[in-house]
């Protein structure tokens, strides 16, 4: 008997691919697609990077904007919160210098009174006098300047007309006579001059 030659399966397999060329033609087209899946699939991760970048660098922006305004909402609180406190420090006797100017009225129409040739009140007078001199310096000192327009152009952010006189001897809307004298408390008003003003003949 002759010997079966071993080789024999490995040459039918070669001769079948041979024979059946589209066989080989499957296998190289599932490779070449295997191929493009696995390249589509790394652009896709180079895509999908980039966009969680770029949403990172705008999450980043947005969060520095957020913190951006929220510390300039902070230093407008303090700003503010320090204007609050400096006002109700310049302006903390504003009721109660209100208080005292009838006082300071009624001290200066004494003196008004008092004035005169009788040598009996020339003291009375002088005490006065003493006394409205010291109340305006204690005034003067906590920054409540008093208002005197006497002379001066009408402003109507300072003085209340009382009335308006006909004066041909000075220009048209000048304070001929304050009737009562204004107070200021650190440049505010708190009590305008109650004067008399000239118009045009």
């Amino acid at each position: 008997m002759a010997e079966q030659d071993p080789k024999q399966p490995e040459n039918e397999v070669q001769d079948e691919q041979t024979a059946n060329p589209e066989a080989q033609l499957e296998t190289a087209e599932e490779v070449a697609a295997a191929e493009a899946a696995d390249a589509g699939a790394e652009g896709d991760t180079e895509v999908s990077l980039d966009d969680e970048l770029s949403q990172l660098q705008e999450d980043l922006l947005a969060a520095r904007d957020a913190a951006l305004r929220a510390q300039a909402d902070a230093q407008n609180v303090k700003r503010r919160a320090e204007q609050d406190v400096e006002k109700a420090r310049k302006f903390a006797l504003e009721r109660f210098a209100s208080d005292l100017l009838p006082v300071v009225d009624n001290l200066e129409r004494a003196l008004e009174a008092a004035s005169g040739d009788d040598e009996a009140i020339k003291p009375i007078a002088e005490g006065v006098e003493l006394t409205l001199k010291s109340f305006i310096d204690v005034l003067g000192k906590n920054k409540v300047d008093v208002v005197d327009p006497q002379g001066e152009p009408f402003d109507p952010n300072l003085h209340q007309a009382i009335t308006m006189i006909e004066n041909k001897e000075v220009e048209p809307n000048t304070v001929t006579a304050v009737m009562q004298k204004g107070y200021s408390l650190n440049g505010r008003l708190i009590r305008p001059a109650m004067v008399m003003v000239s118009k045009g003949g």
